[in-house]
């Protein structure tokens, strides 16, 4: 028969593809989503952080899809991915998990708009 090769490749594909899941970002604004919220973010309003941050007149890219991959470990936080901007474009960060940090959560990145350009925040962890 010829079904027993057939379900053996089908439970082999299944097998392969269950480490990972392809998960698109929310379809809301671009720094309302892109995360997993475990109860560690930020959900309040915007805090002013000046340090550090870039306004350019060029806005942000929609966000990539992204893969993410199993957690390292139990209750580690994935930290999705964001545009940044180098050498005066856009350049794509990749997600990535972190443990959690007892007391604090985590404020993630976001393009504001700013005048006639935008403002990067960058993601940062915050004391609760």
């Amino acid at each position: 028969m010829r079904t027993a090769p057939a379900a053996a490749l089908a439970l082999a594909a299944a097998a392969a593809l269950s480490g990972c899941v392809v998960a698109p970002l929310p379809a809301r604004g671009y720094g309302g989503g892109g995360y997993v919220d475990h109860g560690y973010y930020n959900n309040g309003p915007a805090y002013d952080n000046y340090g550090g941050s870039v306004v350019v007149d060029v806005a942000p890219p929609p966000p990539r899809y992204e893969v993410i991959t199993p957690a390292p470990a139990l209750g580690w936080l994935w930290i999705g991915g964001y545009w940044g901007w180098r050498a005066n474009q856009h350049y794509w960060n990749a997600g990535h998990w972190e443990a959690p940090r007892a007391g604090y959560r985590y404020v993630p990145h976001a393009w504001e708009p700013a005048g006639r350009g935008w403002r990067e925040r960058p993601g940062r962890w915050d004391p609760r």
